[in-house]
């Protein structure tokens, strides 16, 4: 299949459908087209991990107590960087850092009406293994005035609220995904002319699966109900055992499960209490995908997408993927609340 004769080009796509979009003056092709501007810088630099002194240990933590990786700081500078130079962004958070950012050249600009909220390279860790990582990216549209500093009620938004979200998976193909809010398409990257192409129109999550991604060496600390779940999953039945297949990369597990149907669950009582995953800049866009695509994704009892948030880098279990997957698991865990 010739990618560049059959499909269309991201650019082309986001002008085509920009119509559809509820604040349709052009605004968030621009931040889109800034998105797409640093996912390309930070996959010329993952694609070249091994050649040049780009992997391993920063030496620093983030706020999260976790230990940097030299990709995470470079990927948080260049989406930070880049988003910073549209109009349209009055402000970023990052998963790295600890407070929001104000975009200064954009403080007092009527056209800023954007927050982006933004995870720059999940899955990190993996990276000196090669394994995908990836970014998950939320865009929120202000709601204190236009012209005025933003505020952190700016970024406590609920989900639902969100306008846009998406990932990008830099794996043996690049690719990003993403949606305003009117279905979920894919666009897989050609790196000789560096333009990404239409690849997966309108995706959808199988409403049922035979894959549950779970880091089953916290068993001893799941809650029962996601015990019980996972002897289901595990028992000799008609349709199962499902296959078990954790890669520990969020957007990896995610995008196998959006493609073939599955679950993605990260309880609590694990080493992180309320789960290990960040509400603003994992759970929440991720939700908003898999709805999207006819999927589900709640804590175990509420929806994801339902929850207000309290604070920048709130944490809270994360079950999401296949509709009858996630309502199987959520059955489990009522029985036993």
């Amino acid at each position: 299949m010739d990618l560049e004769r059959d499909h269309q080009t991201l650019g082309e796509f986001i002008i085509e459908n920009q119509k559809d979009f509820k604040y349709s003056t052009g605004e968030l092709t621009r931040l889109l087209s800034s998105i797409k501007l640093a996912c390309k810088i930070v996959n010329q630099k993952v694609n070249q991990a091994g050649l040049i002194d780009i992997l391993g240990k920063f030496g620093k933590e983030n706020v999260q107590g976790e230990e940097q990786q030299k990709l995470d700081v470079f990927a948080n500078a260049v989406f930070i960087n880049t988003l910073s130079q549209r109009e349209v962004v009055c402000g970023i958070a990052s998963e790295e850092n600890e407070d929001f950012i104000r975009i200064e050249n954009a403080q007092y600009s009527e056209k800023s009406h954007y927050v982006v909220l933004i995870d720059p390279l999940d899955g990190s860790s993996n990276i000196d293994v090669n394994v995908s990582v990836g970014t998950i990216f939320s865009i929120y549209r202000r709601i204190t005035p236009d012209g005025t500093p933003v505020q952190m009620e700016d970024f406590l938004q609920p989900g639902s609220q969100q306008v846009a979200a998406g990932y990008i998976v830099y794996g043996s193909s690049t690719m990003l995904i993403y949606t305003t809010g009117r279905g979920v398409n894919g666009f897989t990257l050609n790196p000789q002319i560096g333009t990404f192409y239409l690849s997966h129109p309108n995706l959808k999550i199988p409403e049922d699966g035979k894959i549950y991604s779970i880091n089953e060496g916290n068993y001893a600390m799941f809650p029962q109900g996601v015990k019980d779940y996972i002897k289901y999953c595990q028992a000799k039945e008609e349709d199962r055992p499902y296959t078990s297949r954790y890669i520990g990369s969020l957007c990896a597990d995610f995008h196998r499960n959006m493609i073939k149907g599955g679950i993605y669950i990260y309880p609590s009582g694990t080493n992180s209490p309320n789960g290990k995953l960040r509400l603003l800049y994992e759970c929440n866009p991720m939700a908003f995908l898999a709805e999207q695509a006819g999927g589900k994704a709640t804590d175990g009892f509420r929806r994801i997408l339902d929850i207000q948030p309290e604070r920048l880098h709130q944490r809270v279990p994360f079950f999401c993927g296949s509709k009858n997957m996630v309502e199987k698991a959520e059955e489990f865990m009522s029985q036993n609340s």
